[in-house]
């Protein structure tokens, strides 16, 4: 039967490929390495994924279970791997190693459901099995109770059918029992996250506890087992165990991720100094996808809007950086909504038929803050006024009755504004309030570190620190709103200790950045397999494991 799914996997593929040939992204072939044939006395390499499904990292820390905590002292270990936004988001990011704004699959039934705009062409994206497959001579399994992660994974060679956790462990001890040619399992448990529906995700919380407890005691059966292989001392086993996210499919929290090999010494995986993203040139963006009409000034809102931006490469002329409109055009009454751009080395808003006087320099190559304010009085009276580290330099402009309405998202990064020229820059603590808050407001808050400490906190609709370190979502921290994403070839830079204004420092333990998701999953798979990543296959996901070469390569 195992065969006969392969089979019928493999011919709907074939009969797929001639109808989208020419709409469907290519993938370059990184070559083999068929480390088994070049060296037939090296141990060869091989993964297991166990995935505690709702297994929340701070929980773990707290329930401190044997098997998991003996393993930490040969392990790259973190108790706050970035949460996903569903149960199948998180098990798409660690089968695909791309993040929930590529892969746009957060339903139960695996299906892509995202708007169409110009920022996210759809892509479908490969799981790790198939590069295991394509590249290295072994088999591969998946042991699950989620019927629909069954149906998605199809390609697996072996994916018995169990309903629970204890016959998840019995299925996947008999498969390393008698698989001699396998080289990946991944294998899921389900129960801790059922468990904490009945009470909570927490240690207080007997069930959750005890579920934890059990599912570690399942771990340990499972890792006897491994040791037990024929073959064994002729392997080389990376043991990776986490979870698709902390607490449940519709509240997720961070989880966390254990990446173990006996030779191993331990670290602990963070997110050290102020880590951002470069938006550089013009196609790295960061956008709300729809944010149904929430951030939409029109005729009658008032709202302030704050960033702080250090720019690398002043532009030679006009360039918008922030915005919620189309941009800006001499001489053109097209455009619409708002923009922060620069001129040369200074910086101004621009809006619906105008733009007001040039602020302060961008050039000084230092973290600035910048805020506008619109506040609608009446129906003829809109003013709008601009800060730059808290003070106000030139008054007011008042808009009338121009409407602000745009149909375009609120997007960091660049905007065109009359000559297309380019920028860069990094960006930081992006706030937006469905209010106009007054200059005295905007000067005592620039630097507040605790945003729920505002005194405007209960009119905050967005907060979105940029400081996420990884994957393509940039979390809104507010109360309310959306969620952005990132778009382009983006990288998450580092800047160590320099924060800008408003950020908490953190203590620099390491001169290692390594924020944990659960997409890094499958670019460990495939780095120790000695699979090569090609830019291509879209990873988020980070095989960090090649900063540690020196513990296990000999």
């Amino acid at each position: 039967m195992k065969i006969s799914n392969k089979f019928k996997y493999y011919s709907a593929l074939a009969l797929f490929i001639p109808l989208c040939f020419t709409a469907c992204k290519k993938y370059a072939n990184p070559p083999a390495v068929y480390e088994e044939l070049k060296n037939l006395n090296a141990a060869q390499r091989k993964v297991l994924v166990i995935s505690i499904d709702g297994l929340t990292g701070t929980e773990l820390q707290a329930v401190a279970p044997t098997n998991i905590t003996a393993l930490q002292k040969n392990s790259k270990y973190s108790y706050n791997t970035l949460k996903t936004a569903s149960d199948a988001a998180g098990w798409v990011s660690m089968l695909t190693g791309t993040g929930f704004s590529k892969h746009q699959i957060s339903n139960n039934n695996f299906d892509r459901v995202q708007a169409a705009d110009e920022h996210a062409p759809i892509v479908s994206y490969r799981n790790v099995f198939d590069y295991v497959t394509q590249y290295k001579t072994v088999k591969t399994a998946l042991v699950t109770p989620w019927v629909n992660l069954r149906g998605y994974m199809r390609n697996a060679d072996f994916s018995p059918v169990v309903t629970t956790d204890l016959a998840v462990k019995d299925s996947t001890v008999s498969i390393l029992n008698s698989q001699t040619g396998l080289g990946t399992i991944f294998v899921n448990f389900r129960e801790v996250e059922a468990a904490g529906d009945n009470g909570g995700y927490l240690a207080s919380n007997v069930n959750y506890k005890n579920a934890i407890i059990k599912a570690d005691e399942y771990v340990g059966n499972i890792l006897t087992a491994l040791k037990a292989r024929k073959n064994y001392a002729n392997e080389d086993w990376l043991v990776i165990i986490t979870s698709n996210h902390g607490g449940s499919s519709a509240n997720p929290t961070n989880g966390f991720t254990l990446v173990y090999n006996p030779v191993f010494k331990p670290f602990e995986l963070k997110k050290t100094g102020f880590n951002t993203i470069l938006f550089k040139g013009k196609n790295i963006l960061a956008y709300v996808p729809n944010d149904n009409g929430l951030y939409d000034p029109g005729t009658d809102k008032s709202f302030t809007v704050q960033m702080q931006i250090k720019v690398l490469t002043p532009s030679p002329a006009y360039v918008g950086f922030l915005s919620k409109g189309t941009g800006y055009g001499v001489g053109t009454s097209s455009v619409d909504g708002w923009t922060m751009g620069t001129w040369a080395k200074l910086w101004k808003p621009y809006y619906n038929g105008g733009f007001t006087a040039d602020q302060a320099t961008l050039a000084d190559a230092t973290w600035h803050t910048l805020t506008i304010t619109l506040n609608t009085t009446n129906a003829t009276t809109r003013t709008l006024t601009t800060y730059t580290d808290g003070v106000s330099s030139t008054g007011t402009v008042n808009l009338g009755t121009k409407p602000l309405t745009s149909a375009q998202p609120l997007q960091i990064g660049w905007r065109n504004v009359d000559n297309n020229a380019p920028i860069d820059f990094y960006a930081a603590n992006l706030t937006y309030f469905n209010t106009a808050l007054d200059a005295t407001t905007i000067k005592n808050n620039i630097a507040l570190k605790d945003i729920t400490k505002h005194p405007n906190y209960a009119n905050l609709i967005g907060f979105w620190p940029l400081d996420e370190g990884s994957e393509g979502t940039i979390f809104n921290k507010a109360l309310t709103g959306y969620n952005m994403q990132l778009a382009g070839q983006y990288v998450w830079t580092s800047l160590a200790s320099d924060y800008p204004p408003g950020t908490t420092s953190e203590p620099i333990t390491s001169s290692l950045s390594i924020p944990s998701t659960v997409s890094d999953v499958s670019a460990l798979t495939l780095y120790w397999m000695k699979i090569n990543i090609l830019s291509d296959f879209g990873f988020d996901g980070k095989p960090y494991l090649k900063n540690f070469e020196i513990e296990f390569l000999k």
